[in-house]
């Protein structure tokens, strides 16, 4: 009789101990939804609704490795910057993926994907393509400085 209690005791703790796994990919998540109310607010260029969802010792790794990270007070500025250039700005509807995972180490990543478009405001020309933008800019800068030149001359 023992037997049979102690070889009961075991399945049932090994089903517990099956049960309690930390789940390590994830789609939906509750630092998945705090993330898309960051998106949120970039779209709308709510910068302290941005800067609300991070901890002032986040460091911010938009496209770049660990050590090239920013700080939230350097990302807004970056976004005020960028948002100057163009009239409006958001992500196609339907486009974004959001991940979380448990890496390693212990530490929670969300992994953010999506398809960003934006009219620059010098040409109302919409964006998807950051290269494109550099270029436009670019000619832009140069008929200036030719209609400047001549203003001079």
């Amino acid at each position: 009789m023992k037997r049979l209690f102690f070889l009961g005791l075991a399945i049932v703790l090994s089903l517990t101990a099956c049960q309690k796994t930390e789940k390590r990919y994830t789609q939906q998540s509750v630092e998945i939804d705090t993330y898309k109310k960051v998106i949120d607010a970039y779209e709308k260029q709510d910068w302290e609704a941005l800067m609300s969802h991070y901890a002032d010792t986040a460091k911010i790794m938009n496209n770049v490795i660990e050590k090239e990270g920013k700080t939230i007070a350097e990302e807004v500025a970056i976004g005020k910057e960028d948002a100057a250039l163009f009239s409006s700005w958001d992500y196609v509807d339907g486009e974004s993926e959001y991940e979380m995972v448990v890496t390693d180490k212990g530490q929670t990543w969300v992994n953010f994907w999506g398809i960003w478009k934006g009219p620059l405001a010098a040409n109302n020309k919409t964006y998807w393509d950051v290269s494109k933008i550099m270029m436009d800019i670019q000619t832009m800068e140069q008929a200036e400085l030719s209609t400047m030149k001549d203003t001079i001359n």
